[in-house]
């Protein structure tokens, strides 16, 4: 029976850029706001993926010595997961993390700029005590808002690190730029051309220039930058 803290190598997700044949044992991130699929450990990604250090007792000394931020906030857990738009700062070196064109996990570098603010999609909203709106956010974060009819499910917010204060509302819809995070073109730019509401059990569907996805695969961008992601055709 396997640890709750490691994974075989053979049943790692298919979205994690590792070889699966070296050793029996991989690191498990700790349960949070992302899914196994689409993030990977602290530890994973400072060795295996930048080389950035040759053993976990490497990772631990950098973590330690508060040189890891994971969205501006230093971080000292090596299982610590560092998913899709997360903002991993090394140092000096800034890196957001999207998905290549084969769906898998990639670590971008970026500017000290850009590492100042993330993309988060809004997964679904409640009402809270007060009256108040409260979104939730695709890495777990929760956000009061104004207004709850401007927000919706699909939307993405530009939020500042690490503060967390909303710096640009993206509503989903047609014309809207979007990362695809699944499907065929997953890891590629596109934008929507309609947006098909099922009024049934099947899942809503987004239609782009020449291929159409389900709205789960689809991440609302806008204008935003992306180093490393390329525009769809």
């Amino acid at each position: 029976m396997g640890s709750s803290s490691h994974l075989k190598r053979l049943a790692i997700p298919r979205s994690w850029p590792l070889p699966r044949k070296t050793t029996v044992w991989v690191t498990r991130p700790n349960p949070g706001a992302h899914s196994l699929e689409r993030c990977m450990p602290l530890n994973i990604v400072i060795r295996d993926v930048l080389g950035m250090a040759r053993s976990t007792r490497e990772v631990r000394t950098i973590l330690h010595n508060s040189l890891a931020k994971i969205d501006g906030r230093v971080v000292k857990d090596t299982r610590r997961g560092v998913g899709v738009m997360d903002v991993l700062t090394l140092g000096e070196e800034n890196y957001r993390c999207v998905l290549d064109t084969n769906g898998r996990l990639r670590y971008r570098p970026i500017s000290a700029a850009e590492a100042a603010w993330k993309v988060c999609r809004i997964e679904g909203k409640s009402t809270i005590k007060g009256g108040k709106t409260q979104v939730h956010l695709h890495d777990g974060r929760n956000i009061t808002v104004e207004d709850a009819t401007e927000h919706k499910s699909g939307d993405s917010l530009k939020i500042s690190l690490p503060d967390q204060k909303v710096l640009e509302h993206i509503k989903f819809g047609e014309g809207t730029r979007c990362m695809l995070v699944g499907g065929s073109h997953v890891g590629k730019l596109a934008d929507v051309t309609n947006y098909i509401v099922k009024r049934s059990s099947m899942p809503n569907e987004v239609e782009f220039e020449g291929f159409g996805t389900v709205a789960a695969n689809v991440f609302s961008v806008g204008s935003c930058s992306l180093p490393g992601v390329e525009v769809g055709q």
